[in-house]
C-alpha cells in the first residue's frame, strides 16, 4: 500500500501529465507520440508532423507522408498563402503559421517531426532548429545552400539521434540496389568514370543580371520571410514587364537563394554512383560553363564538371564522375542500337566497367546493362532489400523509421549520407561560380587593364577535413556564406 508521501507524489505526476494531454489534443484526435515521451509507442502509432513549406513540392511532400497511413499533419507553415491553398484546403484541421520561428516557438510539443519544403537557402536554418528541439528531420534536396551548412546539419543529426531523410526519392528505387548488385557481383569489372547528363535547366538561367525593375509583392506572399537568410532585395517586377517570375519556381538559378542544376538535379543522379561505388568525399573538380561576360548572380546556362574521388574498397582506383547539363551529352555507348534512347527524357547514367557497361536514368530508374540483351544472360542473387513501392515508398520509410526510433530502422538517405552527396554538388557550384571571379591587372605598355580569372583551366582541390579548396583561396568565400540578421542556424 502507498504511503502518504508516494501518493502526493503519484496524484501530482498524474495531475500535470493530464495537464500536459489536455493542452496536447486541443485540435487533435490521439496524443502526439513525443507529448508522451521519447521512445514512447503511441496507441496510434502516428507521427505528427510539422511543415515548412506546404505550397507546390511541399504539397506533394506531405501527400507521400500522408500515403503511408501513419502520419498526420498537425501544422502547416508557408510564407505564401496562396501557393498554399491547396494544402491548407486538404487539412483544415492543421493549424497554420506564416513564420516558422513562431510554430517551434509556440508547437514545439505538439509534433514529433519536421518536413522542410523551401528554397535551397532557407534548408540549413529550418532544419537546424528543428533538430536542436528533437525533432525527427526531412529536407527536401539538396541538403542545403552552402558545404558549411550541410556539415552542420549531418553532424546535428547525430548529436540529437533523429531519424533523417533528404527528399532525393531515387535512393529509394530498386535500379540503384540491382545495379549495386551487378556491381559487386563482378559483372561489368571495375569501374573509374561514370557519365552523367540532364535536360536541366528548364527556368532561366545564364547570362542574366538582377533586373532594376521592382513591384510590389502579391498580399498573399511574405517577401521578407521568403527572403530568409539571403540579403533584403525588392520585389523584381515581372518578366512581363522587364523584370523576373523568381517565385515560385525561378528562384533556381540565382545563387543567393538555389543551388542551379547540380542543385536541382543532382541528388537524383550522383546519389546512384556514389552508393554502388561506396565514394565518400570529393577531391577535386575541375568545370567549363558557357556563357560570355559578367554575370555572377546566376548558374550557367550549360556546364560541364568533373568530381574525382579517391579510391574505395570497391573500386581499384580514383573515380571520376563526368556531369552534363544544359544539352550536353556524352558520346553515345557503341553498345546501343542507333534507334535505342539514350537515357531517358530527363536525362541518365553510364557506368563504364572494365568488363562492360550498365545505365539507368534519372532517378537511377530502369537500370539495365548494355548491351540490353546481357539482361537475359546474366543473374544475380538478391543482395539488398528493396523499398516498398520504390520512389513513392521513400516517404513512407521516413515515417516509419520516425515511428520506430533513432537506430531502429534504416532510411535511404539519412543526412549523414545525403550529405557526402550534397558536399559532391556543392563543390562543383564553387567551381562554377569561381568562373566569374577575376582579378583586374593593369595592361602593359599603355594598354587597358585586363582581366585574370584564377579558377579557370584548373583543378580545384578540396581538403574534405578542414572544408576549404587548397589552391585557389577566392571560392573559398562560398563554402560558409554571411546570412542576413537576425538569421543564423541552431546547435552552433
Amino acid at each position: 500500500m502507498k504511503n502518504k508521501k508516494e501518493k502526493k507524489v503519484s496524484d501530482n505526476s498524474r495531475r500535470t501529465f493530464l495537464k500536459s494531454s489536455a493542452v496536447a489534443v486541443a485540435g487533435f484526435t490521439i496524443v502526439p507520440r513525443h507529448v508522451l515521451g521519447r521512445g514512447y509507442l503511441a496507441p496510434s502509432d502516428t507521427l505528427y508532423i510539422a511543415a515548412v513549406g506546404a505550397g507546390g513540392k511541399g504539397d506533394s511532400d506531405i501527400s507521400g507522408f500522408m500515403g503511408s497511413g501513419k502520419a498526420k499533419m498537425a501544422f502547416l507553415c508557408d510564407v505564401d498563402e496562396k501557393r498554399a491553398s491547396k494544402a491548407f484546403t486538404t487539412y483544415p484541421d492543421a493549424k497554420r503559421y506564416v513564420d516558422w520561428r513562431e510554430m517551434f516557438d509556440k508547437e514545439h510539443k505538439k509534433f514529433d517531426a519536421v518536413s522542410v519544403s523551401t528554397p535551397d537557402h532557407t534548408h540549413a536554418v529550418v532544419g537546424s532548429a528543428a533538430m536542436v528541439l528533437g525533432k525527427h528531420c526531412w529536407i527536401q534536396k539538396p541538403l542545403a545552400h552552402d558545404v558549411y551548412e550541410v556539415r552542420v546539419l549531418a553532424d546535428l543529426a547525430k548529436k540529437h539521434k533523429v531519424v533523417t531523410q533528404m527528399g532525393n526519392q531515387g535512393a529509394s528505387n530498386d535500379g540503384v540496389r540491382q545495379m549495386r548488385e551487378w556491381f559487386e557481383a563482378g559483372v561489368i569489372g571495375d569501374v573509374s568514370e561514370v557519365q552523367i547528363w540532364t535536360n536541366r535547366p528548364v527556368w532561366p538561367q545564364g547570362n542574366l543580371n538582377w533586373p532594376t525593375k521592382t513591384a510590389t509583392p502579391p498580399p498573399n506572399l511574405n517577401w521578407d520571410l521568403w527572403q530568409g537568410t539571403a540579403p533584403a532585395r525588392p520585389f523584381p517586377a515581372p518578366a512581363s514587364e522587364g523584370g523576373i517570375d523568381l517565385v515560385p519556381f525561378n528562384w533556381r538559378g540565382w545563387w543567393e537563394y538555389g543551388t542551379g542544376v547540380l542543385g536541382d538535379m543532382g541528388a537524383h543522379f550522383i546519389e546512384a554512383p556514389m552508393s554502388v561505388l561506396g565514394l565518400q568525399h570529393v577531391s577535386e573538380v575541375q568545370t567549363s560553363s558557357s556563357g560570355s561576360g559578367y554575370f555572377p548572380e546566376t548558374g550557367p546556362a550549360s556546364n560541364y564538371s568533373i568530381m574525382t574521388f579517391p579510391k574505395t574498397p570497391k573500386t581499384q582506383g580514383p573515380v571520376k564522375i563526368h556531369w552534363m547539363d544544359g544539352g550536353i551529352q556524352p558520346q553515345r555507348p557503341q553498345e546501343l542500337d542507333p534507334s535505342e534512347r539514350f537515357g531517358g527524357g530527363d536525362g541518365g547514367m553510364l557506368f563504364i566497367g572494365t568488363k562492360g557497361k550498365m545505365m539507368a536514368n534519372c532517378y537511377a530508374a530502369n537500370a539495365r546493362l548494355l548491351p540490353v540483351s546481357r539482361m537475359d544472360e546474366v543473374t544475380v542473387p538478391q543482395k539488398y532489400a528493396r523499398v516498398k513501392n520504390q520512389a513513392n515508398g521513400h516517404y513512407a520509410q521516413w515515417v516509419e523509421a520516425c515511428l520506430a526510433g533513432y537506430g531502429n530502422m534504416e532510411t535511404s538517405s539519412p543526412f549523414d549520407k545525403a550529405a557526402l552527396l550534397s558536399e559532391a554538388m556543392l563543390m562543383c557550384n564553387l567551381a562554377i561560380r569561381g568562373h566569374d571571379l577575376f582579378t583586374e591587372m593593369p595592361g602593359a605598355n599603355g594598354r587597358p587593364p585586363r582581366k585574370v580569372y584564377p579558377t579557370r583551366g584548373i583543378n580545384l582541390l578540396w581538403d574534405a577535413e578542414n572544408m576549404k579548396v587548397t589552391n585557389v583561396n577566392e571560392v573559398n568565400q562560398f563554402v560558409k556564406r554571411e546570412y542576413r540578421a537576425p538569421w543564423k542556424l541552431s546547435g552552433v
